[in-house]
């Protein structure tokens, strides 16, 4: 398989876990106000379902848990989610309810390489590869 090139980056590994797909990336993500639930969808139209969701930073909402587990139950739920900061325990709690792996803490600098549509491979251990 060919796959290009890639880069490395280590984060830590909140829901541990495997995912490959294809990154959306968002300055911020909140469940609440920012998803659609019917659509597997931010509110801008990009599809998070199946995908892994790269973001700077997440803004907690006491119902985003749900959220991300009504995505889960309906089949729409992402794949993984990344951010180059820490994880708030509400988002946690809801990559936890949903079984969706989350990993923290990764370079910030992958936010100026990574770019909607690349495909990032997510280990268990934290290990992100991204292949362009």
């Amino acid at each position: 398989m060919e796959w290009g090139s890639f880069r490395k980056y280590r984060g830590r590994p909140v829901v541990a876990g495997d995912a490959d797909g294809e990154v959306v990336i968002v300055d911020s993500i909140s469940f609440y106000g920012d998803v659609n639930v019917e659509l597997g969808s931010l509110v801008d139209g990009r599809v998070i379902a199946g995908k892994i969701v790269l973001a700077r930073r997440s803004r907690g909402s006491t119902v985003g848990p749900y959220i991300l587990y009504a995505l889960k139950r309906k089949g729409r739920a992402p794949k993984a989610i990344i951010l180059s900061s820490r994880s708030d325990p509400v988002l946690v709690a809801g990559a936890v309810l949903a079984e969706v792996v989350l990993v923290d803490g990764v370079p910030e600098d992958i936010m100026d390489y990574v770019r909607d549509g690349d495909r990032v491979i997510v280990r268990e251990d934290g290990e992100v590869l991204v292949v362009k």
